[in-house]
């Protein structure tokens, strides 16, 4: 009985949410606009710094950024230290912001010069205004021989990641790590109220670890290409299966990359949104400022009150 109560009130926020106007889904912040591509995001717990990812159209190339908070504004955006001519995105602060994990397809051996394939890494810093260390691997078993993506901690350091496996239900799922005895166990697989044939990929998880937000990709009864979905663990501590956080969240174009602030009850995502339709403009400047600082179709960052009960 509890988890049918539990099931129905998750579906009541949703219903209620869905009845809020498309304009309380806002843009991060200006200080973004630059970039042709952003996507990812991790805010610390006092909301004075945030990372995010940029990238170049095609995502040949993949950096990632910060920016701290000064006087209630945000900084302009520097790239964090460790970036080189390798790829680095989707990054995770944890452990009181002393500790960012993220993916890379950086080599292990600095003396070699091949990128491998994608895995978990993580650099370290004393506290915020220390710099960050060199990057560090997570090793075996969480990373493999395959791609290993975006990383996503509790407060008790259990690990939910998105692997691309031949052994998994899809192309891509999301599996996670159990960290004990000061290790991580071999990596299971989400059951199937979370993963499917299609793919699943970018889960965010609770500090608590009784929700997490995830996508799915065009999946049967969602608005179109990546949506980003819910799901709550029950009394009997099993995932509940799934439920689309539906309009205005979501739309027909990609929604991914989710972040919660639980303290403010803020969810973060990027989206692929485009609101673009030709019209008269007034010059230069105004075809630049409508072709770039709104819903594009590029992937940009939006944020958006969102209460989690």
């Amino acid at each position: 009985m509890k988890n049918i109560y539990t099931a129905a009130l998750f579906l009541l926020i949703i219903n209620l949410f869905n009845a809020q106007n498309t304009t309380a889904i806002t843009l991060f912040d200006k200080k973004l606009n630059p970039f042709l591509n952003v996507r990812d995001f991790s805010v610390s717990e006092d909301g004075n710094e945030a990372f995010f990812t940029i990238q170049s159209p095609n995502q040949e190339v993949s950096q990632i950024a910060s920016i701290k908070k000064d006087k209630n504004s945000w900084s302009e955006p520097e790239l964090l230290p460790f970036n080189n001519a390798y790829s680095y995105m989707e990054p995770f602060l944890a452990d009181n912001g002393t500790r960012l994990y993220f993916a890379s397809d950086r080599p292990l051996d600095k003396t070699k010069t091949e990128k491998k394939d994608f895995d978990i890494w993580y650099v370290e810093r004393k506290n915020i205004n220390s710099e960050w260390s060199e990057p560090v691997n997570m090793g075996k078993p969480v990373n493999s021989d395959m791609n290993e993506f975006f990383p996503s901690l509790s407060n008790n350091k259990n690990l939910y990641f998105t692997m691309e496996s031949p052994a998994g239900m899809g192309k891509d799922d999301i599996y996670f790590s159990k960290w004990e005895n000061n290790t991580y166990s071999e990596p299971k697989i989400l059951d199937e109220n979370i993963n499917s044939s299609g793919y699943e990929f970018n889960a965010f998880v609770s500090k608590k670890e009784n929700f997490i937000l995830f996508t799915k990709y065009n999946e049967k009864g969602g608005q179109g290409s990546g949506d980003l979905y819910m799901s709550k663990k029950g009394a009997d501590g099993k995932w509940q299966k799934a439920e689309n956080l539906g309009t205005p969240v979501n739309t027909k174009w990609m929604e991914y990359c989710p972040f919660y602030d639980e303290k403010e009850q803020v969810l973060y995502f990027t989206s692929r949104r485009n609101n673009l339709s030709p019209k008269k403009f007034k010059n230069i400047s105004d075809f630049q400022q409508y072709t770039t600082e709104g819903e594009n179709g590029l992937s940009k960052i939006y944020k958006v009150p969102f209460t989690i009960q």
